[in-house]
């Protein structure tokens, strides 16, 4: 007689570790693979830390004592070592040029590179996911061939032409809009004094601190180059959402549902897209992830003060362990939001679980 008490192989729990172990082991072999590129790039750059660090008048022996310090006498595999166990403690390395914890001062950028991400990937959602459906609805229209044409536009101009051209547009020419920076300077020497860093992201602190003239000075600062980032992530949404959703309109299931009688607008905005919402995770995820690591032009010009621009600023005066501390950054927080969108995408499919 089977034992009672012995869990069935196919149980719906056990499956379930199963799958939670396989992604949390592919999560960490991920990671690691991307310390060990990030520590083979320190190590072949043309820059000696010990030299950055102590300058040009260093001694033999203050050269041999940093060495010594920071374990570049070590054998390679054992200097890996202390990395990884350096990054999973926390400890990205210090700055060359500020002499402060890379962590910190990345928990410092950051929220700016999240706060214009963020905002940049609901203008693309809320605009490209409709647009991608109208124009599988009605395919080779005028709305469709625009469509189309506003996607290949957003493929083909660079982000720095856009960038520039909105700010002598919207900015120089009309006014619309804020000029670089995340505030005009009379709020920005205010900002520390009357908004506490909860979040260090300006819309939501001032929104809780209600400084409301200051809020809507940030509105004004950080529309266009959300938006031109939204432009682009609304690009590909609407090209994959129109790919997607001529998939469906085509299937069976939908035939029968119109030969039924059932109102074209359930059709699509309920049947149909209740499955093309499975793969879309996947796209919208993978370009929130895009902008969050590849925002560095827009933040040049926009002169915003995000993540990007601090690995560039880095980048220009050799300072590696910043560079590398921000890379490790955006390689994790991309990891993360793969994990979170497959996660989604398991939750929206049954079949996926």
């Amino acid at each position: 007689m089977a034992d009672s008490s012995t869990v069935p192989e196919h149980h719906p729990a056990l499956r379930f570790f199963r799958q939670s172990a396989s992604t949390v082991v592919s999560l960490i072999i991920t990671f690691l693979g991307l310390l060990a590129v990030t520590f083979v790039i320190a190590r072949i750059v043309p820059t000696d830390p010990v030299m950055a660090i102590l300058g040009e008048r260093a001694t033999a022996e203050q050269i041999a004592t940093e060495r010594t310090k920071l374990g570049l006498d070590d054998p390679m595999w054992m200097q890996f070592g202390i990395y990884v166990n350096d990054v999973f403690h926390g400890d990205l390395g210090t700055s060359i040029r500020t002499r402060e914890p890379v962590l910190k001062e990345v928990g410092h950028y950051f929220p700016a590179t999240l706060e214009l991400s963020t905002l940049g990937i609901l203008i693309g959602i809320v605009i490209g996911v409709p647009a991608g459906v109208l124009s599988a609805t009605k395919p080779g229209s005028l709305l469709d061939q625009a469509v189309r044409l506003i996607g290949l536009m957003g493929y083909s101009m660079p982000v720095f032409w856009l960038g520039l051209m909105g700010l002598l547009l919207f900015y120089g020419h009309l006014g619309w809009v804020g000029g670089p920076g995340r505030l005009d300077s009379t709020y920005d020497m205010m900002l520390d004094f009357k908004v506490p860093a909860v979040t260090h992201m300006i819309l939501i602190d001032t929104a809780l601190a209600g400084e409301w003239d200051m809020f809507r000075n940030a509105i004004f600062h950080i529309i266009l180059p959300a938006s031109i980032l939204g432009y682009l992530s609304m690009a590909y949404i609407s090209r994959m959402t129109r790919s997607f959703m001529l998939n469906e309109l085509g299937q069976e299931y939908i035939t029968t549902a119109r030969v039924k009688g059932m109102p074209e607008r359930r059709v699509v905005w309920v049947h149909a897209m209740r499955n093309v919402a499975v793969p879309l995770i996947t796209v919208i995820a993978l370009s929130y992830a895009s902008l969050l690591e590849g925002a560095v032009l827009t933040e040049t010009i926009f002169a915003w003060p995000g993540l990007g621009r601090y690995i560039t600023d880095a980048l220009m005066i050799n300072d590696m362990p910043a560079v590398l501390g921000g890379t490790v950054v955006v390689g994790a927080v991309y990891i993360g939001i793969n994990m979170v969108s497959d996660f989604l995408y398991r939750l929206a499919d049954p079949r996926a679980r």
